[in-house]
């Protein structure tokens, strides 16, 4: 295994043709079909850079900007943003293309985090990535700030002294009723 890969090194792009039986009943292209070419994508950018087996381990903001519908052209890029040590984040950017106007509109951009594993389940070391250019920079601290962020929501919601009467002020901020019975 290589001790260091460019981001270049594992980029992956896939385009496919958006058919009728990719709908939702709205009849645009359902989101989970969506999320599912993502997650091979994902796999194999960081199987590419990882020159082994991986697995998802988590999905970080998933948002659908702009609905593709039938016939367009879906493109997604995949670059690994980010490496642990047996950890990986892969950027995907959806794009769809209608192909008769040659508009292209940004549909989603996502963050998979994929870990390395061998034949035998075992999380194994994944090549360091060397940084090219500002941008490459830029997502790899992105990444680290929004791990940050994570953690410090779980280390929050996780603690023995976390209740919802703490937050019953900012609760009332939203369109929520609170019913509970006098025996919660």
């Amino acid at each position: 295994m290589t001790d260091f890969k460019t981001v270049e090194a594992s980029v992956i792009n896939i385009s496919e043709l958006m058919q009728p039986s990719h709908s939702n009943f709205g009849g645009k292209i359902h989101g989970g079909y969506i999320l599912n070419l993502m997650d091979q994508i994902a796999f194999a950018c960081a199987s590419k850079h990882s020159e082994t087996y991986c697995v998802t381990a988590s999905v970080d903001t998933v948002d659908f900007l702009n609905p593709i519908d039938i016939g367009e052209l879906v493109t997604m890029k995949a670059s690994i943003n980010f490496v642990g040590h047996t950890s990986m984040v892969v950027g995907i950017r959806v794009e769809s293309e209608n192909i008769r106007t040659g508009k292209v509109k940004h549909c989603n951009s996502s963050y998979f985090t994929m870990v390395a594993k061998d034949d035998h389940g075992n999380s194994v070391n994944v090549p360091g990535l060397i940084l090219n250019d500002k941008n490459e920079v830029k997502r790899f601290l992105k990444a680290i700030k929004r791990t940050q962020t994570k953690r410090m929501r779980k280390s929050e919601f996780d603690k023995a002294s976390f209740s919802y009467e703490n937050y019953m002020e900012e609760l009332k901020q939203h369109n929520v009723k609170i019913e509970l019975p006098d025996k919660y």
